[in-house]
């Protein structure tokens, strides 16, 4: 398929795909990731089919993932046509404090190894991976503006951090003259949905591109795990994959072979039959749609498998369909969210209905590719 529409990121002028490649699988270092040939497949079969987002990390496959999409987009001449995503927090020098974290020290240690590694001078969006719980926003959004400035990175983006902590880095930018947060990245799924709680609010106000990952629940909802075609049940589901192997009590985050995303997943491949599509590219398309959400980083490790991915976004989902799987993964409203529904609300207004919401995808703007493009 061609991927012929570009979404604005956030508030910002850059133009990027709707559907992101996802580069954590580049490497064999993790055990469940490609060799280098598969890899080069995967890349090219996302490129040839127009889409310009590429994103990575430091961390990814103890550098090979960033390697790897440096040695390919040099050999097809395409880092002027590439937003390339990388990012920085983790330290993999054990027993030195500064070779990980957000602050000023790591952020520009960690930024010239990505330059390096990618074979670039500039990186087009450069994430804070995940909060340290230390690090002032202040020291992080000047140390981002400094690199702008140097013109070592173009966008500025947050991933894995509190609601608070990215409205407070925003704020600062908005009033110290800093480059603005363009996007935020975090885990959202059908089974995963507690970034709706405020994230999706955040992102609308105040300029940020959601860039969900993990958008088939680590392939809970790809269709890999059904429990129509497993005998033994949710817990027993048969399939091979990267959650087999986190052992039997696996860590946060990776628990995800559990009977509530199993009854989802139910729900999930009985609207996929009516729909007449994958599993996978109804899950993504019905993502897609949610509010604030500019990118999907989707990952492969097989051909077919992102070839199914490239097309979640070729069709429109009933809304009676999307409303199906919405009450089947409904998640759970603990305080204070629970005062923020509907029905809580009408208290307040009267028992009014006042629409105030933004309109679906707030500030993401789809735009058409050039015509040949």
């Amino acid at each position: 398929m061609k991927l012929d529409t570009y979404t604005l990121l956030g508030r910002s002028g850059l133009r990027v795909s709707p559907i992101s490649l996802g580069t954590m699988t580049f490497g064999t270092e993790w055990g469940w990731g490609t060799d280098e040939a598969a890899a080069r497949e995967l890349f090219d079969l996302y490129v040839d089919a127009g889409g310009n987002f590429i994103d990575t990390a430091d961390l990814y496959t103890e550098g090979t993932s960033e390697q790897w999409v440096g040695r390919f987009t040099a050999e097809r001449g395409l880092r002027d046509r590439l937003v390339i995503a990388t990012k920085y927090s983790y330290n993999a020098q054990p027993g030195n404090p500064n070779a990980g974290g957000n602050h000023r020290k790591n952020l520009l240690r960690a930024l010239e190894g990505s330059l390096k590694r990618l074979g670039t001078d500039y990186i087009d969006l450069y994430y804070l991976h995940t909060w340290d719980r230390m690090t002032p926003a202040d020291e992080v959004m000047r140390a981002m503006d400094d690199a702008v400035r140097a013109g070592k990175i173009r966008y500025v983006g947050l991933s894995d951090v509190p609601a608070w902590y990215a409205g407070r880095a925003q704020t600062l930018a908005d009033w110290r003259g800093f480059e603005p947060v363009a996007a935020m990245q975090l885990e959202y799924s059908m089974i995963e949905r507690n970034a709706e709680h405020e994230f999706a609010d955040l992102a609308t106000s105040l300029g940020m591109g959601l860039v969900p990952w993990s958008p088939l629940g680590m392939g809970v909802l790809s269709g890999k795990y059904r429990p129509s075609q497993s005998a033994r049940g949710a817990t027993g589901a048969s399939a091979e994959g990267r959650l087999q192997t986190v052992g039997a009590k696996p860590p946060p985050g990776f628990d995800k072979l559990t009977d509530r995303n199993f009854a989802i997943v139910a729900e999930l491949e009985a609207v996929a039959r009516e729909a007449n599509r994958p599993m996978a590219q109804v899950a993504l398309n019905w993502l897609y749609q949610k509010r604030g959400v500019a990118s999907i980083i989707v990952g492969a490790t097989k051909k077919a498998q992102l070839q199914e991915s490239l097309g979640a976004l070729d069709f429109t989902l009933a809304p009676e369909l999307a409303e199906r799987l919405d009450a089947a993964s409904e998640p759970a409203h603990p305080f204070p969210y629970y005062m923020f529904a509907d029905g809580h609300q009408a208290r307040i207004h009267g028992q009014v209905d006042v629409a105030a919401r933004p309109a679906n995808h707030g500030l993401a703007q789809h735009v058409p590719a050039p015509t040949g493009a």
